[in-house]
């Protein structure tokens, strides 16, 4: 018969199988700045930029930097995680995007590395010009494929893939979409995804329906495989299931509710994966998302 875990060992188990924690600002430096905004909000996990979010530019980053935070994060068993710019679109029509789309997330991919990110987040763009989907998936094959075959290094971060809320001629925004996209990557073992519930839910995941994020997992595992899920993005909508809008709210304040993230905790294909809040609003907002998630997770 084993023995009842304390509840300082069962608060352990918990936030070893879900760490909860969110995207930070580190203008100032990836440690000054960012880990003193995820200590301040009680992170357990984080998520950073390493260039401007919304430009071109692949900034060196600091190496003193980076180091305290590669070194804090592992002292301190926090997982970090890049998100991409958002600008990268590897189904764009334009040779320009595409070759920019490439230097981008090579580095992101690369400071990654350097700063002892697990995973770099990169959303699944879109086919634009009026072009098949088939079409837009073969040029991903042909211009993000090799990107995965530089990850030859042992401590190189996985690619998440994060499906999008369906706007406009989105490649891959509902679970099933990412069958293909995974087959155009050859099912790359380096290849991950990254759900955000926001997403999902303006996509057509009714998470707040009876089952429903269940579902979506269940389905999320059939079509990628076990192990693939290695982050989850956890945001309330603003808006109804099937809006295909991107307009995040703070947890259990939209049309998701508090419940569906509570039921995200019990899958057995979120086991050992981090949920990050995206949400509004500043420290104190942040704070009392992250403290929310907290409480919803299974002791």
């Amino acid at each position: 018969m084993s023995t009842p875990l304390s509840p300082e060992g069962a608060a352990r188990r918990a936030r070893a199988r879900n760490p909860v924690g969110s995207h930070v600002p580190v203008a100032g430096g990836l440690a000054r700045t960012g880990l003193a905004y995820a200590e301040q909000i009680g992170c357990e996990a984080v998520q950073v930029f390493v260039a401007n979010p919304r430009g071109w530019a692949t900034p060196p980053g600091s190496p003193e930097q980076d180091a305290a935070f590669r070194e804090r994060c592992a002292a301190a068993g926090i997982p970090a995680y890049v998100h991409a710019p958002y600008l990268i679109n590897f189904g764009s029509h334009t040779e320009a995007t595409v070759e920019k789309s490439v230097a981008s997330l090579r580095h992101s991919l690369r400071r990654g590395r350097e700063i002892g990110a697990l995973g770099v987040v990169v959303h699944t763009g879109s086919a634009t010009g009026g072009r098949a989907r088939e079409t837009a998936l073969a040029q991903v094959r042909e211009r993000l494929r090799p990107l995965l075959d530089e990850l030859t290094h042992d401590d190189d971060p996985w690619l998440l893939l994060e499906p999008t809320a369906g706007q406009g001629a989105s490649l891959c925004a509902l679970a099933e979409d990412l069958g293909p996209y995974f087959d155009a990557l050859d099912r790359h073992p380096r290849l991950g995804v990254c759900l955000d519930t926001c997403h999902a839910f303006a996509a057509g995941h009714d998470l707040a329906a009876p089952g429903g994020t269940k579902a979506l997992l269940d389905e999320l595992v059939e079509v990628t495989g076990e192990g693939r899920l290695k982050l989850i993005h956890a945001n309330d909508s603003k808006d109804v299931v099937g809006a295909h809008k991107d307009r995040h709210a703070p947890i259990g304040a939209g049309h998701i509710g508090a419940e569906p993230f509570a039921e995200l905790f019990a899958h057995p294909a979120t086991s050992g994966v981090p949920l990050v809040i995206e949400t509004p609003g500043g420290p104190e907002g942040h704070a009392a998302d992250v403290a929310r998630l907290k409480g919803l997770r299974a002791p």
